[in-house]
């Protein structure tokens, strides 16, 4: 799995205490105390807003901004893949869980659906690839099992967070927030909020190093959010060929 131990890896980070440190410095054990809340503190304040970016190819970058529920593991986004050849944007509304990707938003999906006797759905459904044997997963499935892993049902062991490959990189502003900055192992970074101790910014690095994910949460709270009815919903299995020629 592309993502395999991102739930160790990502725990490290808090606020530093002031003192005179140098960034590459061990991380405290004050701070190991709190990172290790850091994934359980996601779960228990229920949710997120989220940004996440990923540069790919040759000067194409694939946007998701929308919110999350942590506790329920889902959420919904707007899916933006930006090119730099002067292409317009390809822009679609996709909900999610661990398991399946509702798309919807698409020109032409609808109308292709309603002639294949599905006159009702808007959205296509289909499993997730991310975390399977089948072949490379996708790569907007791929962001979806990183922001739900984000989250965690209890703390990590404080100690995990003092042995090496932990470090202090010392502060930096994300979107006007003050934040304490870590480098983890295999070049993952973590940004925390120096209030609240809250993930701020999460970025790691994908299989082979070509494209580096970078997470932004804010507003972190409950949500209450829901996946496409049946009767908004096709399955992508039952319409291959329109979920092929959609990119779906």
């Amino acid at each position: 799995m592309l993502v395999t131990g991102l739930a160790l890896a990502l725990l490290t980070g808090c606020t530093s205490d002031g003192a005179d440190r140098r960034p590459g410095d061990a991380v405290t054990r004050e701070e190991a105390d709190a990172l290790a809340e850091l994934l359980h503190r996601n779960r228990e304040r229920g949710g997120a807003d989220f940004v996440i970016t990923a540069p790919y190819g040759e000067d194409v970058v694939l946007t998701l901004t929308g919110e999350v529920d942590f506790r329920e593991s889902l959420g919904r986004a707007q899916a933006v893949t930006s090119f730099g050849d002067g292409r317009p944007d390809d822009v679609r509304t996709v909900f999610f869980t661990a398991e399946d990707i509702w798309v919807g938003d698409v020109p032409g999906l609808s109308e292709a659906l309603a002639a294949a006797g599905e006159p009702t759905a808007v959205y296509l459904r289909r499993p997730t690839t991310a975390g399977t044997d089948e072949g490379t997963p996708l790569l907007v499935d791929v962001l979806v099992e990183v922001l739900l892993n984000l989250s965690s049902p209890t703390a990590d062991d404080p100690r995990a967070f003092l042995d090496d490959g932990y470090s202090w990189q010392g502060q930096r502003s994300i979107d006007s927030r003050l934040t304490s900055l870590f480098g983890l192992q295999d070049g993952r970074t973590v940004a925390v909020a120096a209030s609240g101790d809250l993930l701020t910014q999460f970025v790691t690095p994908l299989a082979g190093g070509e494209v580096d994910v970078t997470v932004t949460l804010a507003d972190h709270g409950p949500r209450t959010l829901a996946v496409p009815s049946e009767e908004e919903t096709a399955d992508a299995a039952e319409h291959p060929d329109i979920a092929a020629s959609l990119g779906i």
